[in-house]
């Protein structure tokens, strides 16, 4: 499965489309405005909520919680004691189940890893817009709204610690 993500810049509430293959709208990423912490909702065309991003608010680390109908599915942190700045690590709520991404995250350029087999390519490679990236989901078997919440995390993550260091 191909996505096409459209990155909507300086826009209020962060709000973007992602699109397959053929055009059709799949998801819709909502950013909400105005909160007391980063907040987004993933949303299918027809505005049901599939899966709500948060930061956590109390985190030693900068911490983005996903969960789908109120139930934790996922947490999503920068890897502890990584020399690449651009390592995150998502632990599923089984308690069991990590996920790896790494790879530049600010150009769009990153894998989604499970011990070591590829789940999902982001890669603005395949695209002449220059703020076009594609999700490329490797596995048949994976969740794709999950896989679209661990790229907006990631993504969210890493341009909240640049600029921190700007």
């Amino acid at each position: 499965m191909r996505l096409l993500v459209r990155d909507r810049l300086f826009g209020i509430g962060d709000d973007y489309w992602i699109e397959d293959d053929r055009g059709r709208k799949v998801f819709l990423v909502d950013g909400k405005a105005m909160r007391l912490r980063d907040t987004f909702e993933l949303k299918d065309p027809q505005g049901r909520v599939l899966i709500d991003i948060h930061a956590k608010m109390l985190a030693l680390r900068d911490t983005m919680v996903i969960e789908r109908e109120g139930e934790p599915l996922a947490r999503v942190k920068r890897k502890r004691l990584s020399l690449l700045r651009n390592h995150y690590r998502v632990e599923l709520a089984d308690g069991s189940t990590t996920l790896d991404v790494s790879g530049k995250i600010l150009d769009r350029e990153f894998a989604v890893e499970y011990e070591g087999e590829l789940l999902a390519d982001i890669s603005r490679r395949w695209f002449t817009v220059r703020d076009t990236y594609g999700l490329h989901i490797t596995r048949e078997d994976a969740d794709p709204a999950l896989l679209v919440a661990i790229t907006v995390c990631v993504i969210h993550l890493a341009e909240k610690e640049r600029g921190a260091t700007d």
